[in-house]
C-alpha cells in the first residue's frame, strides 16, 4: 500500500513539475501552496534559485556536445523539487519531510547508437538533495548544477557508463515565456507556470572522459497546478538555429488528440527579444511513428514545424529513435526526451541547428487522484 501511494505521489508531482510553474503576486490555493497568477516579475539571479512556496519546480538542462575526437553526444540533466508541506505550516522538527527531490540524467551516444538514462529519488535535506534560494545551487547526491564564482554555471553528473563536467556561459539574458509573467496551461485560474529559459548556453568541459564543447538549453519552471481531466500529455520542442535565434513550442494534447487552446511558444531573436507564439500561429506535423519495445507506447517521430507569421519552416530529425525514459525508480513516468537535428528556412534564408523534443502521455494519460 505504501509503495502504491508513493508511485501515485511521484507521478502526479512530475506532471505538476512540468506543467505547473507560478508567480509572486500569487495567492495560496486550498493546499497552502501559491498559485501561478498574472503579474509575476522575474528577477535574476534570484529566480534561478528555489521557490519553496510553490508545490513543484524543475531545472531542466539539455544540450549537444562534440568531443575533440569528433564523437557526438546529446545530454539531459533535470532536477525536480516537489513540495509536500507548504512553508506556511510550522515545522515539527528539523527532520520533517517537506520536499521530495527527483532527478534524471540521460546521454545520447550518437556514434555508438546508444541511449542511457539514470534516475534518483530522495527526501530533501542538506545531506541528500536540496536547492538553494536566491541563486542557482541545486543537487541530488552527486549530481549538481551550481553557480561558479565568476557567475557561470557548472553541471556535474556521473552514473554508470556516463559522466559530464560542464561549464555553461550564457550568451543571452533569460527568455521569459507567456504573457504578463505566466505561461498558461489551461483556461482556469492558477493552471499556469512561471517559466523562463536560458536558450543559448555555451558549454565546455568533458563528457565520458573526453574534452568537449557545444551548446545547452535550460528551462526553469515553478508552480502548483496539474493536468486537467481533458488533457492527456504534452509535446515540447526546443530549437537552437545557426542564425542565433531560438524557438520553444509546447503543445498540450487533449484526450481527443487535438491541441489545447493554451498551447503556445516563443521565438527568441538573435538579440534576445522574445516574441510570443500562440496555438493558431504554429503548425506541427509528425512524419512518422516509432513503437517502444519497452513500454509499448507509440510516439510521433520526425516533425515538420512552420510558423507562417514569422516565415519559419523547419524539419526536425531524431538522432536516435529510442530515446525513451521509463522512470520506475523515481517519477514513475514514461516519456521520450531526445536530441534532434534541425534544418529549414527562416525568412527565406536557409538555416540549420540542433534541438530537443520531449513527449509525454503516450503510454497513458496523466491523472491526479
Amino acid at each position: 500500500m505504501r509503495d502504491a501511494k508513493w508511485r501515485v505521489i511521484t507521478a502526479v508531482l512530475f506532471a505538476l513539475s512540468v506543467l505547473a510553474p507560478a508567480a509572486a503576486a500569487d495567492r495560496a490555493g486550498a493546499d497552502g501552496f501559491l498559485l501561478a497568477l498574472p503579474g509575476y516579475e522575474f528577477e535574476f539571479p534570484r529566480d534561478h534559485g528555489s521557490h519553496n512556496a510553490y508545490r513543484t519546480e524543475w531545472w531542466y538542462y539539455t544540450g549537444h556536445l562534440t568531443t575533440d575526437s569528433g564523437r557526438r553526444y546529446g545530454f539531459e540533466l533535470t532536477f525536480f523539487r516537489v513540495g509536500l508541506v507548504p512553508p506556511s505550516v510550522p515545522r515539527g522538527s528539523a527532520w520533517d519531510l517537506r520536499n521530495l527531490a527527483l532527478a534524471h540524467f540521460a546521454v545520447t551516444d550518437v556514434n555508438g547508437k546508444a541511449f542511457r538514462y539514470y534516475e534518483k529519488l530522495n527526501r530533501s535535506s542538506k545531506f541528500t538533495a536540496q536547492a538553494a534560494a536566491g541563486f542557482l545551487n541545486v543537487f541530488n547526491e552527486g549530481w549538481r548544477a551550481v553557480t561558479a564564482p565568476d557567475g557561470s554555471w557548472r553541471l556535474v553528473a556521473a552514473e554508470g557508463k556516463d559522466r559530464i563536467d560542464l561549464d555553461l556561459r550564457s550568451r543571452k539574458p533569460p527568455a521569459i515565456h507567456g504573457e504578463n509573467g505566466v505561461s498558461i496551461k489551461a483556461p482556469v485560474e492558477g493552471y499556469a507556470s512561471h517559466y523562463y529559459s536560458m536558450t543559448r548556453l555555451e558549454a565546455t568541459g568533458t563528457i565520458n572522459g573526453e574534452r568537449c564543447r557545444g551548446q545547452a538549453w535550460m528551462d526553469h519552471e515553478f508552480g502548483s497546478s496539474a493536468l486537467r481531466e481533458n488533457q492527456r500529455g504534452w509535446d515540447w520542442y526546443s530549437v537552437q538555429l545557426d542564425n542565433d535565434a531560438e524557438l520553444m513550442l509546447y503543445v498540450i494534447r487533449r484526450a481527443d488528440g487535438t491541441a489545447d487552446v493554451t498551447s503556445s511558444g516563443s521565438l527568441v531573436t538573435s538579440d534576445g527579444h522574445v516574441i510570443p507564439i500562440r496555438r493558431n500561429e504554429m503548425r506541427i506535423q509528425a512524419r512518422g511513428k516509432w513503437r517502444s519495445p519497452r513500454s509499448g507506447a507509440v510516439y510521433p517521430m520526425g516533425w515538420s514545424i512552420s510558423i507562417p507569421k514569422l516565415r519559419i519552416t523547419l524539419s526536425l530529425r531524431p538522432l536516435l529513435e529510442n530515446q525513451e525514459l521509463v522512470t520506475r525508480a523515481s517519477t514513475q513516468v514514461t516519456y521520450w526526451e531526445g536530441a534532434v537535428d534541425v534544418e529549414g528556412s527562416f525568412d527565406s534564408v536557409a538555416v540549420s541547428g540542433e534541438g530537443y523534443v520531449e513527449m509525454t502521455g503516450y503510454d497513458g494519460a496523466f491523472r491526479a487522484p
